[in-house]
């Protein structure tokens, strides 16, 4: 039996375009609170979110998505690795904090921003709005600690972009959770073209809003010519993530 809950995680879309109407400011606190009950790793709530409010921000993190519709999202949130605030707090308390800086700290920071994005996601979409993740931050991940003024020990995870819908795309096809969800070990297959061959079908019927009255590729094929693109700064994330001053411990 569905839930309204379950019923709109089934019904999830991702909406680019919204309408200009702004989100209330008591509907916006809601959606923080829900940030703020979000589990979070060991409970040291190390994460953060940037809400970005001026329209020249907007318009910087839009060119470095590549993404147009960003600067016209009514919310922008920009989720944070945020280990700087607890560093200080040790730091107060008479404790240099050197393992704020440590791989396990970063993921454990990294993880939260996720948990509490999706959280976010949920809730906002609960109330009727529409909700656009952005990965695409990471085009230029030094460009938006600086944009962002970050400091050390914090790093950007993806951004958030929130409003009422102001389109109603069309559902994307997902391929069968057989070939996702296994039972104790990895399950591998022969021949994925053949376990994915119905999926690819559905994906020639699927168009998405961003290019109009034409069909999508094939599954395989978008696999293709994603692993054929690459984005020269996204390979120098670890770089960032070191100069924000995080250790690695790559040996």
């Amino acid at each position: 039996m569905l839930n309204e809950t379950i019923k709109n995680q089934l019904a999830h879309r991702t909406i680019r375009e919204f309408k200009a109407q702004k989100i209330p400011e008591e509907v916006f606190a809601q959606l923080m609170e829900v940030a703020r009950r979000t589990a979070t790793s060991v409970g040291m709530q190390a994460c953060s979110i940037i809400r970005v409010v001026d329209q020249e921000l907007k318009n910087q993190i839009a060119g470095i998505c590549n993404q147009e519709y960003v600067a016209r999202a009514p919310e922008l949130l920009i989720f944070i690795v945020d280990q700087y605030r607890n560093s200080q707090i040790a730091k107060e308390k008479g404790y240099q904090a050197e393992t704020a800086k440590d791989m396990d700290r970063f993921f454990q920071s990294f993880t939260d921003a996720c948990l509490m994005a999706q959280n976010v996601v949920n809730a906002a979409e609960s109330l009727g709005l529409g909700t656009v993740y952005l990965g695409s931050i990471l085009n230029d991940s030094e460009k938006i600690c600086e944009l962002l003024k970050l400091p050390q020990l914090t790093f950007p995870v993806l951004g958030l972009g929130i409003g009422y819908p102001n389109q109603n795309p069309q559902l994307k096809p997902r391929m069968e959770m057989r070939l996702r969800v296994f039972e104790n070990a990895y399950a591998t297959f022969e021949n994925y073209l053949d376990e994915i061959k119905t999926y690819d079908e559905e994906m020639r019927t699927y168009y998405d809003l961003r290019d109009p009255g034409r069909p999508m590729d094939s599954f395989s094929n978008q696999v293709v010519a994603r692993f054929s693109q690459a984005n020269p700064r996204r390979q120098e994330i670890l770089n960032i993530i070191r100069k924000q001053g995080f250790n690695l411990n790559i040996k």
